[in-house]
């Protein structure tokens, strides 16, 4: 999948695409990583002050700004985590992942 080609209809990052595609890509990837790293400040913020009413605003902006950097790479989200994720643990390759904790 190319920049060019959208992602996978019936997808999260295809509806995120759908909706903002053409704004995200004359920003550019620098712009937007910017926007994804301000977001993932905000998750974090709401995560440390307990603030449960605002987790779910964070977590999907965060959400849809890594789809739009997959988007401007031209790379598929899902098809990302099913490779690296799909077989289990990417190290013992047991679900649930029974690596000796650190």
């Amino acid at each position: 999948m190319s920049a060019e080609q959208p992602a996978r209809e019936g997808t999260f990052q295809r509806l995120i695409e759908d909706i903002y595609f053409d704004r995200d890509k004359d920003r550019g990837t620098q712009g937007t990583l910017l926007w994804f790293v301000e977001e993932v400040g905000e998750l974090v913020r709401a995560i440390r002050r307990g603030e449960r009413q605002n987790l779910e605003e964070e977590f999907g902006d965060v959400y849809a700004w890594l789809a739009t950097l997959a988007s401007l790479q031209g790379l598929d989200l899902e098809a990302i985590g099913r490779k690296k994720y799909g077989g289990g643990c990417p190290r013992c390759q047991a679900t649930p992942c029974a690596c000796p904790h650190p």
